[in-house]
């Protein structure tokens, strides 16, 4: 079904400032280039901002001070988010609720919260606790005894060990694996004596975990996804790593057992982090950079190994003229050793 909405109910809802006409109805989003005048677009990036002369849309959302140049307007200060506010207003339905489906198996002393869907081809283990509104699509697999919060999906080929704990509004997406063996193994002659691994994964409200990662449970106590952190596809987090509060982890990061990281914190596409460090809170990790020390709270790090950001550019900027200066220092060298040849003949 179609949703129509006039705009001065989207400036109510994204809380903006309307210039122009309120009544005009509005049916979807595009981008600057895309849009009809049915549908709204938004100016994100000042670099675009001389397409908000030549766009189509019925109206277009901008940060405070930009030229609307006679388009409706919806003033926000932050026009990304107000985009991404509408894109679910317009596009994303609620599913209905299906149950448990034919070809699902619900194991014995699960508990089952309302309004689930439970897909066939889903294993549900014994003693499981599910909340309201969870979705388990073909594939999901739920060990022994772990416990899901409300409005929780998991998407397919996700499993989950036994005894981790999920909470609210948390997404995972296809083929990622929560609470496998940490990697841990005892030397034992010339061999390994693998050390059990007894704890688990604790996932906290509103974190969302992207395709193929990896979430390996703790050896005793839990290996723990703070609340509101975003991890990207292809991502290894180790054992008793502890991800604080809305760090934003891109894909392709691995990051070694015992690493506690702050508040806020942000790791490029495939960093990688050494085990038993802290990372501070807001600190940022730029993409590809090793990480073999403890990071302070508000820096910003790149290289291998990773050190201040600004000094890193410095450098990488040399990189592309040592074989130029190579051959200066060898020519310098080979100046040297024609004076000091003629000095000693001097001599």
């Amino acid at each position: 079904m179609t949703v129509r909405k006039t705009l001065q109910e989207l400036a109510d809802y994204l809380g903006g400032t309307l210039a122009g006409d309120g009544s005009r109805e509005i049916v979807g989003v595009a981008s600057l280039d895309d849009a009809t005048d049915s549908q709204i677009t938004f100016l994100a990036n000042p670099r675009y901002a001389p397409k908000v002369a030549s766009t189509r849309a019925g109206a277009v959302i901008l940060p405070p001070g930009a030229e609307r140049h006679g388009h409706n307007a919806i003033v926000v200060s932050n026009p990304y988010l107000a985009f991404a506010r509408l894109l679910t207003l317009f596009y994303v339905a609620p599913r209905a609720a299906r149950g448990v489906m034919a070809g699902a198996h619900v194991g014995r002393g699960v508990k089952l919260g309302s309004e689930i869907t439970i897909h066939p081809g889903a294993v549900v283990g014994d003693n499981v606790t599910i909340g309201d509104r969870v979705t388990l699509h073909p594939g999901a697999v739920l060990y022994e005894g772990v416990t899901i919060g409300d409005d929780v999906t998991l998407h397919a080929n996700v499993t989950v060990y036994q005894g981790c704990r999920i909470g609210n509004r948390v997404t995972i997406h296809g083929g990622t694996v929560i609470g496998s063996d940490g990697f841990g193994y005892a030397p034992d002659g010339d061999g390994w004596y693998k050390i059990p691994q007894l704890g688990n994964v604790v996932i906290e409200d509103d974190v969302e975990i992207g395709a193929n990662a990896a979430i390996d449970r703790a050896a005793l106590a839990s290996t723990v996804i703070g609340k509101g952190a975003k991890i990207d596809n292809l991502v290894m987090i180790a054992h008793n790593c502890v991800i604080g509060e809305n760090c934003m982890i891109v894909s392709q990061v691995g990051i070694s057992g015992s690493t506690k990281l702050g508040r806020r914190v942000t790791l490029g596409g495939q960093v990688g982090v050494a085990g038993h460090l802290e990372i501070g809170d807001n600190a940022m990790v730029g993409a590809k950079s090793g990480v073999p020390g403890n990071v302070p709270s508000g820096t910003i790090v790149s290289g291998i190994p990773a050190f201040d950001h600004r000094e890193w550019l410095r450098a990488s900027a040399v990189v592309p003229k040592l074989p130029e200066m190579k051959r200066a220092v060898a020519a310098l060298e080979k100046r040297l050793r024609e004076l000091e040849e003629k000095l000693e003949s001097a001599g």
